[in-house]
């Protein structure tokens, strides 16, 4: 007995009609064996569960730069917030879980140390820019697993490519992920805001309130709610226009009270001063890199400023404070 085929004759069973089947899939650029047991799209999702970059996001900002306090989200929990939240889209509308699954769980692979910040100090630094849903794509697609990349399939990489707001995926599930990154970090960042005494829920102005609630779960239940309800039978996924606009409005408000407020920010101009002191270090001591960055440049043949791009961009905070420390920061020493 093949699982795979069982669980892909089930698909076409229960599935929606515009959703993505596993067994109709674009494929991966190397052809491989299927799993006897996996379709397709679980496999994509175990194999970012499992590579080193996932793992780095644990260590990431999402928000506040080296917060103090063990409950503000990381890249990792908003990642999983993500997740959970496309899953319970696309699990309603009939989509294809495992597919939504591995976009979300992907999305932010190619993310900086201290979030944005860094971003913002990267794609100033190098020659051919930065952004970090492209490095997501050459995560996935180079970087992992010493130059080969795992391998995944066309529509997981669609959705990961394509999850920014002026993205446009072309499956149903890239488009559940989209919208679950605006609505994740709108609402999670209103209650980092919040424990970090930045924001009160009485600063929210009630024009957004009085549409999509007054607390984050009332919050998260509308908007999840409204996708669900305006999208049912629909090769499309869309809110109603009063919520939309509540939620475009409330993002416009988050980035005015709290990522450019000078408290959260405070500390943007030291991670700035990191991640280009350190550039300008390897992209002049490039012999001071890891191994495998190294047969990146004298094996594959890329640019050197890419690749001190792309190992900084792996970097975790700790780690890039670390190798700061290491390299600028003079060490006690015995005679």
């Amino acid at each position: 007995m093949n699982i795979r085929e069982e669980q892909e004759k089930r698909e076409h069973l229960i599935f929606s009609p515009y959703a993505s089947f596993s067994d109709e899939s674009r494929g991966r650029d190397r052809d491989e064996e299927p799993c006897p047991m996996r379709t397709i799209y679980q496999r994509d999702r175990d194999r970012i569960i499992h590579c080193k970059t996932f793992r780095r996001l644990k260590h990431k900002t999402q928000v506040f730069l080296a917060p103090e306090g063990d409950h503000y989200r990381t890249r990792l929990t908003h990642t999983l917030e993500v997740a959970q939240i496309a899953r319970s889209i696309a699990r309603a509308l009939n989509l294809n879980e495992d597919l939504t699954e591995a976009i979300a769980l992907g999305h932010d692979l190619g993310h900086t140390p201290f979030g944005h910040a860094g971003e913002r100090t990267l794609n100033s630094l190098c020659p051919m820019g930065f952004a970090h849903y492209k490095q997501s794509i050459r995560v996935v697609e180079f970087l992992e697993k010493d130059g080969q990349g795992l391998n995944l399939t066309w529509e997981v990489r669609d959705g990961i490519l394509n999850h920014r707001t002026s993205g446009n995926p072309s499956t149903l599930e890239g488009k559940a992920v989209r919208l679950s990154d605006k609505i994740a970090y709108i609402n999670h960042d209103i209650d980092d805001g919040i424990r970090a005494g930045i924001l009160k829920e009485s600063d929210i102005p009630s024009e957004y309130t009085d549409v999509l609630g007054n607390s984050t779960k009332e919050r998260l239940n509308t908007m999840i709610s409204d996708i669900i309800m305006n999208s049912i039978g629909k090769n499309d996924l869309v809110m109603s226009e009063p919520v939309h606009k509540a939620m475009t409005e409330l993002r416009k408000f988050m980035f005015e009270s709290l990522y450019l407020n000078p408290t959260a920010k405070s500390e943007e101009a030291k991670a700035d001063k990191l991640i280009t002191e350190l550039y300008r270090y390897y992209v002049a001591n490039t012999d001071k890199l890891p191994d495998t960055y190294k047969r990146f440049i004298t094996e594959f043949d890329e640019r050197p400023e890419q690749v001190v791009c792309d190992y900084i961009a792996g970097m975790s905070d700790q780690y890039s404070i670390s190798k700061f420390q290491e390299i600028f920061v003079p060490k006690a020493w015995k005679g």
